[in-house]
């Protein structure tokens, strides 16, 4: 959605189709981001488990052995959980919690696919506009960078100009906690009309523990960004409730006589 914004001179840019689904596999949703198993944080997240097919034991091994060695005892600078890590838990498919598993597969493709140039400089963008796995509260569109030597310097430039291009020029940064990114930020800009601070996204720079077992050289970081487009909405059309917007109560009329707008 927001490629002609974003990308520039002869850098490679990546509209992520092929991962349009709501199911997914425990391994990308949750273990490939460095989240242990058994864990309170993975309980923060409404998980529904499939029953038919209950898992998936078609698995890359050496990316599979990887996860589990930086789980268990750690590397790239860190500790890693110590316990005992189990591939069955890593084989179950679910219902997608999150839009950065589908970041985590497209990481682990990309890296595998540019092995042979690893000498060259890097710069992956990609750009998702998909669904959560509960379709009718989130959608969210993620964009990230993939760079060597990448800074939260760099994250805080490039979403300044980011959110610049979208006709947003306020931002605070707020430091916040994800999982799988260390550190994060929550972003915040300035609303005229509402005259107060409002979050518009969140940010971070994806831990090595997550990139490093990818096959991604431990100088190349990636620094990612997303945000709903549910908010803008409501403050574009001064809705004050997100049950107006989606679900049963929506009113049609407003949807008929609201413009239908494509960017990009």
């Amino acid at each position: 959605m927001y490629r002609d914004p974003c990308v520039h001179g002869e850098k490679e840019n990546y509209i992520v189709r092929s991962y349009y689904t709501w199911n997914d596999l425990e391994k990308y949703n949750f273990d490939a981001l460095f989240q242990p198993q058994q864990h309170p944080a993975r309980n923060s997240h409404d998980t529904f488990f499939l029953q038919v097919p209950s898992t998936t034991k078609k698995l890359p091994e050496d990316y599979l052995e990887r996860v589990q060695k930086v789980h268990e005892s750690g590397g790239f600078g860190s500790k890693g959980y110590g316990y005992d890590w189990k591939r069955e838990e890593a084989e179950k498919n679910l219902l997608r919690t999150r839009t950065t598993a589908v970041s985590s597969r497209m990481l682990y493709l990309l890296a595998q696919s540019r092995t042979h140039d690893m000498g060259h400089d890097l710069l992956w963008w990609i750009s998702l506009s998909i669904h959560h796995s509960h379709p009718y509260i989130d959608d969210l569109t993620l964009s990230l960078v993939c760079d060597r030597g990448s800074t939260l310097g760099d994250l805080i430039g490039v979403l300044n100009d980011f959110f610049s291009r979208l006709g947003v020029s306020k931002l605070r940064f707020k430091p916040a906690y994800n999982p799988y990114t260390e550190p994060s930020m929550e972003i915040f800009s300035y609303h005229e009309g509402f005259k107060k601070w409002v979050e518009v996204g969140n940010s971070g720079m994806f831990r090595p523990e997550m990139l490093c077992p990818m096959g991604l050289p431990e100088d190349v970081n990636v620094i990612a960004w997303g945000l709903s487009l549910e908010r803008p909405t409501m403050i574009l059309y001064g809705i004050d409730n997100i049950r107006d917007l989606f679900g049963h109560k929506v009113d049609l009329g407003l949807i008929k006589k609201t413009p239908f707008v494509v960017l990009g």
